[in-house]
């Protein structure tokens, strides 16, 4: 990953890997709308841990981790998921619009009827038994990735009276190690729920909530089997796609 995820405090400076905070775009830390996240965020001013040998050598991520498979969520089980097909493809780049290669890209879901598999979802829809939600891929040399999968549905969350989640895809990631990771939700056009959801809504900049709604793209559906959508990842620049801090599960 560039150096576009962390940066030292001064070009050429050995010192410590921090982010820039863009309070315009990236939700803050503590936002009580969303109600659980008020009880999970930190209190206390953030400690770095400097990174040593064991967080800059290992675990590896790279292609040898992932199957020729992986992308695609439809596959792998005993018949096929319910649920509209779809393919969502784009790339990752950095501020200065260069492909970012080798990234390692995890997505999680819900089924078509807005529930995950997880222990936790006490959502009275169906489980798929054919559907897992859960799928990776490794960028190409042109920051290029596509995932195969389901549309998720919406699903209740408790979080204020008849709450709603927007359809969404989980997206994580990661750098050349586990301390370079980052988390977002890619969101689809048109959605009504998009005004009484909190999560969605914690981007305060309108331009930035717009750059996690993917767009329908014609030229990546397949005829009579997937219909196609089209989203960039930009880790930095005048339009970075907003991210999450790591405790944001919902």
């Amino acid at each position: 990953m560039p150096t576009s995820l962390p940066h030292t405090d001064g070009p050429g400076t050995d010192g410590p890997h921090t982010y820039r905070p863009d309070t315009s775009s990236h939700p803050p830390v503590q936002f009580p709308e969303y109600r659980s996240n008020v009880a999970r965020a930190p209190r206390r001013p953030f400690v770095l841990l400097p990174q040593r040998l064991t967080e800059i050598t290992g675990p590896l991520l790279g292609e040898d981790r992932v199957g020729p498979q992986d992308n695609d969520l439809t596959l792998g089980h005993g018949g096929e998921p319910q649920g509209q097909r779809i393919i969502v493809s784009g790339r990752v780049l950095d501020g200065d619009g260069r492909p970012v290669a080798g990234t390692l890209l995890e997505v999680w879901q819900a089924n078509a009827g807005g529930r995950y598999r997880h222990d936790a979802d006490r959502h009275p829809a169906p489980l798929d038994p054919n559907f897992t939600g859960v799928g990776r891929t490794v960028t190409d040399a042109e920051g290029r990735y596509s995932f195969t999968t389901i549309q998720p549905g919406a699903y209740p969350w408790r979080n204020h009276d008849n709450a709603w989640r927007p359809a969404h895809i989980h997206f994580s990631l990661f750098g050349t190690a586990f301390t370079q990771r980052l988390i977002t939700q890619m969101y689809f056009p048109g959605d009504p729920l998009f005004a009484q959801d909190p999560i969605f809504n914690s981007v305060r900049d309108p331009k930035a909530r717009e750059a996690m709604v993917a767009r329908f793209d014609l030229a990546t559906s397949v005829p009579e089997w997937a219909l196609g959508y089209r989203w960039d990842i930009v880790l930095r620049g005048k339009n970075p796609t907003p991210l999450e801090e790591e405790d944001d599960d919902e």
